[in-house]
């Protein structure tokens, strides 16, 4: 085999330490934050966490929209000083010339700095309450069949009916359905137990009995007479929804009350008192037990309207107010190059470009709301139909910066205004031309199928054509089948499912 030398040409991209490390900080969520943040006040000792009200910590900038224009931002960074009390960001001179800014492009945060080891699990540097309940906030949610397993428990029963019962619990779902027939149920049972089809439908029959209302039930039908055979005797209209949801189950999905009310025998006013009855029904029991964990959200910024003018600000408890020890910073001693000083420095100059990435990610989050504010202020002012077109690029044009900066920027941070918390990706959306020639936001086109529908005459509700008409009334064309897109994705059913008499 020859060996030769060739020469050849490419291209290729590298990123310095401290730009994988801002952008990394750029893309993360509140949350995350928080973590990476205690991450690294735990492993570095250079970083520590600043009192409130202490002299040099200085507010997190605000950004001001008057009703004419937008303002530039305040200079004030997240940890920009006020005064040289020498305990912020940023270091005296005497560090300036010692410690070099940027390392090489293909050196590695390993390569340069040593791995600090984690302070101990007892150390709370965030200063968190002593109070935290951490099993309130980390239990997990009761499930359906815990709460049945429960009501099980306080119920007297055989063996071989609490096996039957034991059975029945796990073939039902979250939504408190039944997902096997009694026959099913049978076949999985032990051969040596000896159990017939009849004590299964015993058991069946007890379990049904059990909070919530409907519970186990093998389909709607069963399910919803469940719910009216354990309402009081005496309750208006009683034997009638019973036969409706008995005999008539299907007209009652479809909606064909003029079918309904003749096979029925109901006049309208009576099957209006009929519906009203079964409509406080629960059709799936089990989510009243099974709902979901709650997850909150917080704010990365805060829009309000104070005199007449938008503001913009950063939502200070997202992150700790974070600063550089100097006491420890003393200790650092130039031309010193022994194990104790490189830590030192090494700590130290990874505490400097942690906190200038923290500053960079604030600056930059302002910065793109304060834009999204400016474009969108006939939705701060009207609502959704004054929502206008915006694209990532918009933004990246007018801030100066990359699309897929914009992008990281906007996924899972979020804007707290007196409309509700929106995401930032909520404001951006796509365009619909309009016969004036302009265009019209695909947000507020959905705002304004929410309107209709909402005013509709719920004896003849509106179709996805008639919609597209009085759209185009208003000088939005729109195709029939967008505005069924648009539908679905508000969650509204069709024309059909939302007749009612009520």
């Amino acid at each position: 085999m020859k060996q030769s030398l060739q020469l050849k040409l490419g291209q290729q991209l590298t990123m310095t330490p401290q730009l994988q490390q801002a952008i990394k900080l750029l893309q993360l969520s509140t949350l995350d934050l928080q973590q990476e943040i205690q991450s690294a006040l735990d492993s570095n000792p250079m970083l520590e966490v600043g009192e409130d009200g202490e002299d040099g910590e200085s507010p997190l900038p605000v950004a001001e929209l008057s009703t004419l224009g937008a303002t530039a931002p305040a200079d004030s960074g997240p940890g920009s000083s006020g005064d040289d009390s020498g305990e912020t960001i940023e270091l005296g001179g005497e560090w300036e010339n010692s410690i070099p800014d940027d390392l090489p492009v293909d050196t590695r945060w390993d390569d340069v700095y040593q791995t600090s080891s984690a302070s101990g699990s007892g150390n709370n540097s965030s200063g968190e309450d002593s109070d935290f309940d951490f099993d309130a906030r980390n239990s997990a949610a009761e499930s359906l069949q815990d709460h049945l397993i429960w009501q099980l428990n306080l119920t007297r029963l055989s063996e071989t009916d609490r096996l039957i019962a034991t059975s029945i619990i796990d073939a039902i779902d979250n939504n408190g359905r039944l997902t096997q027939s009694p026959e099913e149920l049978l076949e999985g049972m032990p051969e040596a137990a000896g159990i017939e089809l009849d004590e299964v439908m015993a058991v069946l029959h007890r379990i049904q009995q059990f909070d919530p209302p409907g519970v186990a039930g093998r389909d709607l039908r069963e399910c919803l007479l469940i719910q009216l055979n354990q309402l009081s005797p005496d309750t208006p209209w009683l034997r009638e929804s019973k036969i409706v949801v008995d005999r008539h189950i299907q007209l009652l999905g479809s909606r064909d009350y003029v079918q309904l009310q003749r096979r029925a025998r109901l006049k309208e006013n009576e099957l209006r008192e009929v519906l009203r009855l079964i409509q406080t029904l629960t059709p799936n029991p089990g989510e009243m037990i099974a709902g979901g964990t709650a997850e909150y959200v917080v704010p990365d910024v805060f829009v309000r309207k104070l005199s007449g003018r938008w503001t913009v600000e950063l939502n200070p408890e997202i992150a700790p107010r974070l600063r550089i020890n100097a006491d420890y910073a003393a200790l650092v001693r130039r031309a010193d190059s022994s194990s104790d000083n490189t830590y030192l420095r090494d700590n130290l100059q990874e505490a400097r470009w942690f906190l200038k990435s923290l500053q960079s990610r604030n600056e930059t989050l302002l910065k793109v709301a304060t834009k999204i504010v400016e474009h969108q202020r006939g939705f701060f002012e009207y609502g959704e139909e004054a929502m206008k077109p915006l694209v990532l690029h918009d933004i990246a044009e007018a801030v100066g910066m990359h699309e897929s900066t914009i992008s990281r920027v906007t996924t899972q941070k979020y804007m707290h205004t007196p409309r509700g918390i929106f995401e930032l990706k909520y404001f951006f959306s796509s365009h619909v031309a309009t016969e004036s020639g302009g265009e019209c936001s695909s947000t507020a086109i959905r705002a304004l199928i929410k309107k209709l529908i909402a005013a509709e005459n719920p004896r003849k509700p509106l179709s996805d054509s008639k919609i597209t008409e009085l759209l185009a009334d208003q000088g939005i064309v729109v195709a029939r089948r967008t505005i069924a897109k648009y539908r679905e994705a508000l969650i509204i059913p069709p024309s059909n499912e939302r007749k009612r008499l009520l």
